[in-house]
């Protein structure tokens, strides 16, 4: 099927336009609204967040490398990830990204911290995965178009906590998962089913532990450094594939 680059990346626009409105919004709202409902507006994303988040690691279960569970697997990748993370310095660079942003723009109050959280919490997670796919191989952004919803409600919130630098986050959705959309027709030759699949299927569920992380910051719980476990997102693949090599030698 030969399909137009809006055909192939729409879905990416409508997200891309939801956040920057969603974001507008919550800047508009942010000193409407006082401290302690600001306070429960974020602790309210930040719960929603931990139950995504959760939800992504059940997809562990459906992994199996021979005698290996998938869960071994996750924690395996999750730590030669992040250990990779912190060596090539993957959450200062981002923040160095976020603050260079903050000086162009002449942004002020937790921008970086707004930028890096939501580019994380909007380019990580199945629907993004999935949806891109779709989109690119199929031409269908239903999927997208349904994240783009949630991301734009919850773009409202994070500013009202952040400021505007969650809006700069389109910038990240648009080179992540617009690269995804138009990579897809490639991938679709070597992906069948992406709801089954093993090398998906570790990703989504890493993605769910940073997921956790991320809204466990955002609950003032724990200060992770889910930047520096992104590398694990492109370990997990290899060591299912390692894994599944090892279980099939003679």
């Amino acid at each position: 099927m030969d399909l137009s680059f809006w055909a192939r990346t729409s879905g990416t626009w409508i997200n891309v336009a939801t956040v920057v409105a969603g974001a507008g919004l919550g800047f508009w709202l942010r000193h409407r609204l006082p401290q302690n409902q600001r306070q429960i507006i974020t602790q309210a994303v930040g719960l929603l967040t931990l139950v995504i988040g959760f939800t992504m690691t059940n997809s562990f279960s459906a992994v199996q490398a021979g005698s290996i569970d998938g869960i071994i697997l996750g924690l395996v990748a999750l730590v030669t990830g992040g250990l990779l993370g912190e060596w090539i310095q993957v959450e200062k660079r981002l923040m160095a990204l976020g603050d260079a942003l903050k000086r162009r723009v002449k942004g002020g109050g937790r921008f970086t911290e707004g930028f890096v959280a939501a580019s994380l919490l909007f380019c990580i997670g199945p629907m993004m995965v999935l949806g891109s796919l779709n989109n690119g191989l199929a031409g269908d952004d239903t999927l997208l178009t349904l994240k783009a919803t949630m991301d734009g409600f919850a773009a409202i919130a994070l500013t009202g906590t952040y400021g505007i630098g969650v809006g700069f986050s389109a910038l990240t959705i648009l080179v992540v998962q617009g690269s995804l959309s138009l990579l897809a027709g490639s991938l679709g030759t070597v992906i069948a089913d992406p709801t089954q699949d093993p090398h998906i299927l570790i990703t989504t569920g890493i993605g769910g532990m940073i997921i956790i992380g991320l809204g466990l910051g955002l609950l003032e719980v724990a200060a992770v450094r889910v930047a520096s476990f992104l590398p694990a997102l492109i370990m997990g693949p290899i060591v299912v594939a390692i894994a599944l090599r090892l279980s099939t030698a003679p």
